[in-house]
């Protein structure tokens, strides 16, 4: 055997090196170390998520506020969000709800009965008063009768008072005679007063029952609540069975006829907005729809300014709050489309003589369609997305 070592065989770039190591003696196995796994990877926080949402939101809040094209001088704008009056239906006296007529969403006219109350005592009372009304009609007839009564009595008094005057001189009747007929014609005509009198507090007796029946029946008729105004019903608070007490709430409609958009605006413009200035709303729904406004109110006392509303300056700390309410002409017919709770930018005129750009003239009133809206009459007449 030669002493000589055998030339490593060549390995290919390709190919795995060999596992065993051959050195002219016996071969040793070569040492594998294990390949290191990749570190797992952590999961993303749900609130990392939240936050780039937010960030995106606030970003493109802030193009829209900035990217908005200018208004030329003499006029003011504010976001806001279209709000509608509400209005209870409460009870007026204390009771059991019996009937609920309407619910929530239901668009309801002035004087429609929306629910009913169980009213059977003031019922009860009702027909008891009603049968003292007729005793006291009875009561008065008697009263009337027995005072035609008194009148032919002291007719006949005043007749016999007469033939005796005429006999007394002539020597046919006695003066006792005149004296007791005279008598008689005062008693009578005593009486007569007392009937009078009796008639009087017949008739106020009668009258007093006939006002009580009344109570009764607008009591119960004030047991059927109504809706008063057009509108749509809001809340249902209560329901069938319930007891309730006076002035318990059974729904909260909306006042479709009153819709309005509150904005704040800084010293500078508020100062130079009057009641009754010409104003416009566009909805961020239905941001090619030009809905008319007026100013109907204006704070007399600043204040800071709300979160929700996006200010052009951060220098504007102190606001004034500022109404815009949409033309009560142009929400008639269209209760049905009212929803408040929109948000959108409302547009003040600070200058009278400024006029107003093509893009904020006001959009032709939409038609009236109950079945299927078009959105710009929607957003004419918006009210209440909960």
């Amino acid at each position: 055997m030669s002493n000589q070592l055998a030339p490593a065989p060549e390995v290919s770039p390709q190919q795995e090196p060999p596992t065993l190591i051959e050195q002219g003696r016996a071969a040793v196995p070569s040492v594998i170390y294990p390949r290191a796994l990749p570190a797992p990877r952590r999961p993303v926080s749900p609130m990392v998520f939240v936050a780039v949402v937010l960030l995106l939101a606030a970003a493109a809040g802030y193009w829209w506020l900035h990217s908005a094209p200018a208004l030329p001088a003499g006029f003011a704008l504010g976001n806001g969000r279209l709000e509608a009056d509400a209005i209870d239906i409460d009870t007026k006296f204390a009771g059991r709800v019996a009937e609920l007529l309407v619910d929530e969403g239901d668009q309801v006219k002035k004087g429609q009965v929306v629910a009913v109350m169980d009213s059977r005592d003031l019922q009860a009372q009702l027909k008891q008063s009603q049968e003292v009304v007729l005793q006291a009609q009875h009561a008065l007839q008697q009263a009337r009768e027995n005072y035609t009564q008194q009148q032919t009595v002291v007719r006949l008094a005043a007749q016999e008072v007469e033939r005796t005057s005429y006999l007394v001189p002539r020597g046919y009747a006695t003066q006792e005679a005149l004296d007791q007929r005279k008598q008689q014609l005062d008693s009578a005509a005593a009486s007569l007063n007392g009937a009078t009198a009796a008639v009087g507090a017949a008739e106020h007796a009668a009258d007093a029952a006939t006002h009580q029946v009344e109570l009764y029946q607008v009591n119960i008729a004030d047991n059927s609540l109504t809706a008063p105004k057009d509108g749509p019903i809001e809340y249902r608070v209560a329901n069938v069975g319930e007891v309730l007490p006076a002035g318990g709430k059974v729904f909260t409609m909306l006042d479709a006829s009153y819709l309005y958009m509150d904005i704040y605006l800084p010293t500078a413009e508020a100062g130079r907005i009057r009641i009754g200035s010409e104003a416009r709303i566009v909805l961020d729904a239905y941001p090619g729809h030009v809905i008319p406004a007026n100013i109907v109110f204006i704070a007399s006392q600043a204040q800071f300014t709300p979160k929700t509303v996006e200010t052009t300056s951060e220098r504007d700390k102190l606001m004034f709050r500022i109404r815009v309410r949409i033309d009560p002409d142009r929400l008639k017919g269209r209760e049905a489309m009212v929803r408040s709770g929109l948000p959108g930018v409302a547009y003040a005129r600070i200058d009278s003589s400024a006029v107003w750009p093509a893009n904020l003239q006001p959009s032709p009133p939409p038609a009236v369609s109950e079945t299927a809206p078009s959105p710009a009459s929607a957003a004419a007449v918006a009210n209440a997305s909960r």
